[in-house]
């Protein structure tokens, strides 16, 4: 729900430019089809359903969520602080959008008690950046075309987020290496997981093929959902891993 909230709040913030784009003017504020009004009161209902769930899910569970409450409150402001301000500056949109990702993991780890293992944190971070990138590059092609766009448009162009992606591919490729060799994984999955990192870089590789040479990735939500090759290579990774624990 603070997501959701933050969703409604940068959808606000950004109604006239979005009523220019080619495909974000049909949002719903930008469209017109909710008002200014409606929006607001929704963010407070959505800030305050968050805020009983939280309290009841601490007393119902009997357990102490502080460090859970402190994430996802610093989640909250961070957001916030972006989409008044810092999602004008190039770079550090992305890099926001990125650390994002990383409380939500975090936030995670912390209400199950799960550990969260370093080399995770930073494919999170990595990978989030990566779609960012992608997401910036997409919208380059766009206002080329419109004249128009967000101001952190401004900060970069197509040959440094192509340069950017590449950067992040080999980070994250790494990263997810070293994910499979930690003690804690290799120990659950067996030795044998590391030979996954087929898929994760034909992913990465598909993912950035669609980027730069097809320019479909202004939408990176949509393009996983279409790309039949993306779709197999997660099925097959999943599968890799099923066999992995019950094989």
């Amino acid at each position: 729900m603070v997501s959701s909230s933050i969703y409604i709040i940068n959808d606000y913030m950004d109604i006239e430019t979005d009523k220019i784009h080619p495909k974000k003017k049909h949002r719903p504020l930008a469209s017109g089809a909710i008002p200014k009004t409606g929006a607001v009161i929704a963010f407070f209902v959505l800030i305050l359903i968050t805020i009983i769930n939280m309290w009841a899910g601490q007393k119902y569970f009997d357990i102490s969520l502080s460090r859970f409450f402190l994430v996802t409150g610093f989640y909250f402001v961070m957001n916030l602080a972006y989409s008044f301000k810092l999602k004008q500056i190039a770079i550090v949109d992305v890099c926001i959008i990125s650390f994002g990702f990383v409380l939500r993991v975090a936030s995670g780890g912390f209400a199950t008690g799960i550990f969260i293992s370093q080399w995770a944190i930073l494919l999170t971070f990595v990978l989030a950046l990566f779609l960012a990138l992608g997401k910036r590059r997409g919208e380059l092609i766009t206002v080329s075309h419109t004249e128009k766009g967000r101001k952190s448009l401004e900060g970069y162009s197509i040959q440094f987020a192509d340069v950017a992606l590449s950067l992040s591919v080999s980070i994250g490729i790494i990263s997810y290496l070293m994910f499979t060799l930690t003690p804690e994984i290799q120990g659950r999955f067996g030795h044998n997981v590391f030979y996954t990192f087929v898929f994760v870089v034909f992913a990465f590789l598909r993912y950035l093929q669609q980027t730069i040479v097809y320019n479909h990735t202004e939408s990176p939500t949509k393009t996983a959902y279409k790309d039949r090759y993306i779709q197999i290579t997660i099925l097959l990774w999943i599968i890799s891993f099923m066999v992995l624990i019950y094989v």
